[in-house]
This record gives C-alpha cells, sequence and structure tokens, in this order.
C-alpha cells in the first residue's frame, strides 16, 4: 500500500478485528482469515455507500513465509487425538450413521441415561441430585439395567430381569410374609427396598417391566440415600416418561410356545415444543414352561405428560395400571431322607416329573394389581439453584390362594411317598402417601471444588390391611387331612388331589392392619475439584413410627406400637488418575427398624405381631449395619464399555433371630419375645445376633467393538453368623449357628449378556447364567442341611431388521430345557420354587 492510503488501511485492519471479535463472541467459534474478509468486505461496502468519501482502493494481502512447522511429540499427538474423540462426542451422530434410524443408539424412544453409541452402558442414575456425579465417578457400585438390555434378555418382569444379574438371589414368601418379589442383595433381604422413580414401591408385589426405562440397582448400604433397610442395596424402577424430542409409535407383538399371546404398545405425541404426551399397554396371555396348569396372564397401560410452560419450570405426571392374574406355583416338594446327615434335594431330582403341579385347580389362584401416580416439578430459580416437589399416590393388592407342597412322607418304594397340601392365603392392600421436596445448589468454594449440594424433606404414610382366606378344605367326602383341613394323601409322584370340588372361599374378616409414618430430612454434598478429586457425604434422620393391630386364633384384638430415630451417614473419595478412570473408597451405614419389612405379619419375618392380651411386646432396637467398600471403575474402548470392579464388606449388628425353646422360664432368661400362656415347646424371637458378608463385584457394560456389546457381572461372597443367641435346629449336623454361612445366599453368582452385529440386518446375541448352591436355613444361618443345587442356564436370540420401521426377534430361553430352581423355603420341610424350561417367542416389533 502506499503511504496516502495508510490510514485507510489501519481503520481496514481495525474493522477486521473487529468483526472477527463480534463474530467470535457470538458463536463461539474462530472465523477464519478468508470468512473475516468476506464480512468485512461487505461491511465497507454498506460503509462506502452511506458516506461522501471517495472509494478506497485495497491492495490484496501478501502472502509471508511461515517457518516450517515442528513434527508434533508424541504426547502432542495423543492430546490431539483426545481433544478430536470429545469433540466427536459432543456432537450429535448423524441419522445417516445406521441404516434404520429408528434402531439403535438413534431410536427416537431413546434412553437419557444411556450413551447412545453403547445403548447397554449406562452413564447416569435417575436421581441426579443425590447421585450428580457420572456413574464413572460415583463410590458406589451400580448396576444398571438399561432398556436394551432388558429387550436383549426378554425380562418382561422385574424378576426375569434381577434374577439374570450377578450377585441377587430369589427368596421365597413365607408362614409370615407374602409371595412375590423377594430379592436379597449381597445377601441381605430388599424385599421392601424396591423404588420407583425414586420413592420407595411398600408391599411385596410383582413387577411388570413394559413402562420401565431402566432398573437401578444400587449396592451397598444406602440408608442415607434411600431411608430404612437398604442393608445389601436398593432397586429403583425408571419409568418411561413422555419427551418433547421426537413423537414415535411403537408396537411389540410376540408370539411363543406355552401358547404366549403378547402385545404392548408404547406411544409418545410431541403436541408443541413445551409439551408431549405419552402412553402404553399391554396385553399377555401365557402358560409357563414346563408347569402344567400354571398360567401368567397381565394387562396394564400408563399415560406420561411432560410440560415446560417456561425455560426454567418442568412438570411430569403419570400413572400406571397393572394386573397381573393366573394360576400360581408354589413348586415342587422336597426329599429329605429320614438320616439327617444324608443330602436330599428337590424331588424332581429323584424322578418326579418336572412338570407336577401339587395345587387345587378349582380354588387356586392370584391376583396382583398396582395403581401408581406420580407428579413432579421442578423450578429453576437461578442458574445454581433448582426446587423440585414429588408426589406420589400408589395402592397395590396381593391376593392369592395357593398350595403349599410340604411335609413330604417317605416311603419305601419312593414312588408311594405322600405329602400334605398346604394351602396358603393372603388378601393384602397396602396404600402409600408420599411427598419429596429437594433443592439443589451449586457452587464453587475458594479451594477451588464445585460442589452439588441436594437437601430434601421426605414424609410418607404407609397403610396395609392383610387378611386370609377361609373355606379352602374339599368338599370331597373320604379325604384325610392335616387338623387344619389340608389333604395329607397327595402323592409326591403322581398328585391326585388336583381336580378336588371346593367352595368359595370368603376372607376371614379380622386383618392384621400395619401403619407405618416417617417423616425424613436428609442433606448430601458432592464436591469436584478439576475432576482430579472427587469428595461426597450425606446425612439423613429418620422420625420412624409403626403401629399394629390384629387378632389372635381366638378372634381376640392386640395392638402395639414403637417409634424409632433413625440417623444414617455414608462418606465417600473418588480419585480420578485420568479422565476415563477412577478410584474410590466409601463408607456406609444403615438401619432395619422392627417392622420395616412391611409385609410381614410376625416379627420372626421382618414384620410386627400385634400383641396378644396379656403378652408380652416384640419391640427390638433397630438392626445396624455398617459397610466399607473399595473399588476401581474404566470406561475403556473409546469409552463405550464401562468396567468396574469392587471389594466389600457388610456388617450386621443386633440381628433377629428365631429360636425354639423348652420352658418359658429358659425363653423368659434368654429374652424371648413370645404370647403369654404358651406352654410346651416355644418358638420365639431373640435380638443380639450378628453377621458378616464379604466379597468381591466385577461388571462390564457397553461396546468392545462398533458391533459387539456386553453386559454381565461376577460376584464372589463369604458370610459368617459371628454371634448367635439360638441353638441349632440341627445339632447332629451343626452343633452351634457362629460360623455358618447365611441361608438363602448363592455366594457365587456370573451372568453375561452379549450380541454382536453380523451386518447393517442381522446381529446374533445370547446369555449365560450361572448360581452356586444356596442352602436353607431359619432366618439366618444355613442350618437345616437343605439346599438347591447349583446351575448354568443359556439363553441365545437372533434379530433381523427387515426395513426402517420393523424388526423381528427369535428367542430361545433355557436352550438345553436345564432343570433348575429360583429358591427354597426356609423351614425343615421345604418347598423348592422351580424355574421354567425351555421356551421359544418370536417378536415382531414396530417402530415409527
Amino acid at each position: 500500500m502506499n503511504k496516502a492510503k495508510a490510514p485507510k488501511s489501519l481503520r481496514f485492519g481495525a474493522t477486521i478485528s473487529s468483526a472477527n471479535q463480534t463474530i467470535e463472541n457470538n458463536s463461539g467459534k474462530t472465523v477464519t482469515a478468508v470468512a473475516g474478509l468476506i464480512a468485512v468486505a461487505s461491511f465497507s461496502g454498506a460503509e462506502a455507500q452511506q458516506s461522501s468519501l471517495p472509494p478506497v482502493t485495497v491492495d490484496a494481502p501478501v502472502a509471508r513465509p511461515r517457518p516450517a512447522a515442528a513434527k508434533p511429540s508424541a504426547d502432542q499427538l495423543r492430546a490431539r487425538s483426545a481433544l478430536r474423540r470429545a469433540a466427536r462426542r459432543a456432537q450429535p451422530t448423524p441419522a445417516a450413521a445406521v441404516p434404520f434410524p429408528n434402531a439403535g443408539g438413534l431410536r427416537a424412544d431413546r434412553n437419557p441415561y444411556a450413551n447412545p453409541d453403547a445403548p447397554y452402558m449406562a452413564t447416569r442414575v435417575q436421581a441426579s441430585g443425590k447421585f450428580p456425579e457420572p456413574i464413572l465417578n460415583t463410590p458406589k457400585t451400580i448396576t444398571v439395567l438399561t432398556k436394551e438390555v432388558l429387550e436383549d434378555k426378554n425380562a418382561t418382569t422385574l424378576k426375569q430381569a434381577i434374577l439374570s444379574t450377578a450377585g441377587v438371589t430369589l427368596g421365597t414368601g413365607e408362614g409370615g410374609n407374602a409371595f412375590g418379589d423377594r430379592f436379597f442383595i449381597r445377601g441381605f433381604d430388599a424385599r421392601n427396598d424396591i423404588f420407583i422413580d425414586g420413592v420407595r414401591d411398600s408391599g411385596v408385589s410383582v413387577r411388570e417391566n413394559f413402562f420401565t426405562e431402566q432398573v437401578e440397582i444400587l449396592r451397598g448400604p444406602g440408608s442415607s440415600f434411600a431411608g430404612r433397610g437398604t442393608t445389601g442395596g436398593a432397586i429403583n424402577i425408571v419409568t418411561k416418561q413422555a419427551t418433547t424430542e421426537k413423537s414415535f409409535y411403537n408396537m411389540d407383538t410376540t408370539f411363543g410356545t406355552d401358547h404366549a399371546k403378547r402385545v404392548t404398545l408404547d406411544l409418545n405425541q410431541v403436541i408443541s415444543p413445551t409439551l408431549a404426551l405419552r402412553a402404553g399397554g399391554l396385553f399377555q396371555d401365557a402358560d409357563v414352561a414346563g408347569r402344567s396348569y400354571v398360567t401368567d396372564n397381565r394387562n396394564g397401560g400408563f399415560v406420561a405428560a411432560t410440560w415446560k410452560p417456561v425455560d426454567a419450570v418442568k412438570i411430569t405426571g403419570n400413572y400406571i395400571h397393572t394386573e397381573l392374574t393366573g394360576i400360581p406355583d408354589f413348586g415342587v416338594p422336597y426329599y429329605r431322607p429320614s438320616t439327617a446327615t444324608t443330602a436330599g434335594g428337590p424331588f424332581t431330582d429323584f424322578g418326579v416329573n418336572r412338570n407336577n403341579w401339587y395345587g387345587a385347580i378349582n380354588r387356586d389362584f392370584y391376583r396382583t394389581g398396582q395403581d401408581i401416580g406420580t407428579i413432579n416439578a421442578e423450578v429453576q430459580i437461578t442458574p445454581d439453584l433448582m426446587i423440585s416437589n414429588k408426589f406420589r399416590a400408589s395402592s397395590s393388592t396381593q391376593n392369592y390362594i395357593g398350595t403349599l407342597p410340604e411335609s413330604p412322607v417317605l416311603a419305601n418304594p419312593l414312588s408311594a411317598s405322600t405329602l400334605t397340601s398346604n394351602p396358603q392365603s393372603r388378601f393384602q392392600i397396602t396404600d402409600v402417601l408420599a411427598n419429596q421436596t429437594e433443592a439443589i445448589y451449586k457452587f464453587q468454594d475458594a479451594v477451588g471444588f464445585k460442589h452439588t449440594v441436594l437437601a430434601g424433606i421426605e414424609v410418607a404414610r404407609e397403610r396395609t390391611s392383610i387378611d386370609k382366606y377361609l373355606g379352602l378344605t374339599s368338599e370331597a367326602n373320604g379325604i384325610p387331612v392335616s387338623p387344619s383341613g389340608s389333604p395329607t394323601n397327595t402323592s409326591v409322584f403322581y398328585p391326585q388331589n388336583t381336580n378336588l370340588p371346593h367352595g368359595i372361599p370368603s376372607l376371614s374378616g379380622f386383618p392384621t392392619k400395619v401403619a407405618i409414618d416417617t417423616t425424613s430430612g436428609y442433606v448430601m454434598d458432592s464436591a469436584n475439584y478439576r475432576d482430579l478429586v472427587i469428595v461426597n457425604g450425606g446425612f439423613r434422620y429418620d422420625d420412624y413410627s409403626i403401629k399394629t393391630s390384629g387378632y389372635a386364633a381366638n378372634n381376640a384384638f392386640g395392638q402395639q406400637s414403637a417409634d424409632f430415630q433413625i440417623p444414617n451417614f455414608n462418606l465417600g473419595v473418588t480419585l480420578k488418575p485420568l479422565p476415563n478412570g477412577s478410584f474410590y473408597v466409601a463408607y456406609a451405614t444403615s438401619a432395619n427398624p422392627v417392622g420395616a419389612e412391611f409385609d410381614g405379619t410376625s416379627t420372626a419375618y421382618g414384620g410386627i405381631n400385634p400383641v396378644l392380651p396379656g403378652g408380652n411386646t416384640q419391640i427390638f432396637g433397630p438392626e445396624k449395619n455398617k459397610a466399607f467398600e473399595v473399588g476401581t471403575k474404566w470406561e475403556l474402548f473409546d469409552r463405550r464399555l464401562l468396567v468396574t470392579a469392587a471389594l466389600f464388606q457388610t456388617e450386621k449388628e443386633n440381628a433377629r433371630e428365631a429360636q425354639n425353646v423348652s420352658s418359658s422360664s429358659t425363653a423368659t432368661a434368654l429374652g424371648c419375645v413370645y404370647p403369654t400362656g404358651t406352654t410346651g415347646n416355644i418358638s420365639c424371637i431373640t435380638a443380639g445376633a450378628a453377621y458378616r458378608i464379604r466379597g468381591i463385584d466385577l461388571g462390564v457394560g457397553g461396546k468392545i467393538t462398533d458391533k459387539w456389546s456386553v453386559f454381565g457381572g461376577l460376584v464372589l461372597m463369604q458370610s459368617e453368623v459371628t454371634k448367635s443367641l439360638a441353638p441349632s435346629p440341627n445339632t447332629v449336623l451343626f452343633p452351634t449357628n457362629v460360623g455358618l454361612k447365611l441361608a438363602n445366599v448363592a455366594h457365587q453368582s456370573f451372568s453375561l449378556l452379549t450380541k454382536y452385529q453380523l451386518t447393517d440386518v442381522w446381529e446374533l446375541g445370547g446369555q449365560a447364567v450361572y448360581r452356586s448352591e444356596i442352602y436353607g436355613g431359619t432366618l439366618l444361618a444355613a442350618n437345616q442341611g437343605t439346599s438347591i443345587p447349583s446351575y448354568w442356564r443359556f439363553d441365545t436370540f437372533a434379530e433381523a431388521k427387515i426395513n426402517q420401521n420393523w424388526k423381528v426377534k427369535l428367542f430361545v430361553n433355557n436352550i438345553f430345557d436345564k432343570r433348575y430352581y429360583d429358591a427354597l423355603y426356609q423351614s425343615a420341610a421345604p418347598f423348592v420354587l422351580e424355574a421354567p424350561g425351555r421356551a421359544a417367542y418370536l417378536v415382531l416389533s414396530a417402530r415409527f
């Protein structure tokens, strides 16, 4: 340029700089020199039209020589690659990346808590306030069964999903508690530690999965997170919510062996950018593979809505209705040789047909229903402060009559053995009102820690009424019966009482009623220092009140109540040596107050008995639990596979246990609880036992390659009764309970779900499940000498995508028709719950 034009060129250069800065500030992106010149040229042209000054000619910029670029170092190359991968993850994947846009990671009904590039891998849990960090950074073992995992397991109920997961065992209903979803997590009973969207789902039920987004298993004590119980862990069912992202219409139709027919609908409609509605439905009609007479019919529906009237307010709500009906299956009898030292087992392992059913077809039935309504409101007061309130009203019903095949009488030959067909019944209605109000505040302290503080108040009102049926004895004449009217001549090998006539049973009209009122306050803090050190802790205080009333055998009325103030806390520290890995150590406490197992009608089963006239109380202090865990988590293979490992130990003190003593003086000396006036052998309850469980917990979920997905775990445990006041019921085999393993626990368990995408159309997959031997016993110790054997089970599936809207999937469960057992009753003469045999299902899915 010549000197006369220098002032104008300076203004021109300043204009370039100003325009460049303006564009960068508005978009957050750097503008290239060429784009800047074009923009400024346009700006200068407009300026020239409005100015009286003569036009100015600008010379083209002269290229300047650049120094030769130095070759990047290895560290620079790794850093560059990491930045590129981070940029790819931050950008949405284009729809053209897969042949079928409504399938896999890009499906319209995507799981918001899972990695879209690896749907088997969950990245967060639903309770983002209590667990603000990703699962990778959370000092706790968390197993998440995502929507895609549930689909590929073909798990249509919570029981099916949980039993194919390592570290969880199924328990049976006992004489004092209900049959249904009774799970043991890390060896501890968790039947009333099941939550739906973070609110306790009180009372034992049977839960369907058609409304489920994902299932979260939070292992280890969690009373500071969830309240009473949660000794071995808690299960949270995340429900499907309406989304304003996109409308979609899904339908799955299933046809299977054993007359199985199932249809589910899931429809989401975006009404406007701020309002969406979602609805779903279920119909199922099916028998059970390998079990005669047993049926499994279901129907239900749900509706959900999401409304965002303004950017700072979000209101969601849903209503769920389910009804499960059919003929129940209480299993097969247990063969117990007359010699106490001789091993026995389920009769089906000694020649009995696995299809044998011992119920009464003209009497037995079950109906399990749930109605659940929830409203949640979130208000973002400031960018750092959010207030939320969740209200829940629910009602559930357990209504059944079944037959327990108990007390076999052995004969020679064995095929002539008989048993008692003992009717078991329950009519239980459980109503819950609960409200959670929480505030989440984020700030950074002077040191540099970024805090997410949550404070909350929860109020819950739980009510249940538990009645039983009368008139369960057959109307047939000449049938030998027990004092309670149960047939005692049922053949073990050839049950002949299946079609006996029965009248119409009626309720007793003398129910046991339980009322629990809980007011809780809690505060939690997660402090993150530059994503290198994360410290979290929490404290919860529960004011727990229980009242119970009921009737004795002579219809005498009794009642009692108890109040407990229960504090619990947790602490955890996470160290992150790399962005994709963490090491952590954690400590937590929990407590089990008397009566916390809401379905129990006696202290022996986690509930509480009404006091009989003149009787003593059954009020014990809470069982106290403490746990220590150390572990590590890593996101591998381009951060699409989460691998976890943990060592844990949980100890319980002041545990309750059952005793049988010969006199009231002995019972009194031991501190036993029993009804006044009881004579002879006394079955009573004491508190003061202790036991310990320790083990290793390994987990994996996500993608190893673009086409290979895996999900599974391995749990190895050791358990021991460390203190017991009760004598062993089988002193020939076990002189004392101390040192014994715990009952109802699979100490070794393994599961692995895997699938591989062969082509754009075909996928193949399968699942392997292992459970070690489970020992029977009374309450705590494996002291009965009974057990069910270990097993391996294998499933397989194949999927074909017909086009972008249709796919078909073939499942074969238990492909080798393995005879195995889910659980056994805790008595000396138990029955055993037999698992289904081989079954095949063809699922046709529509996605629009």
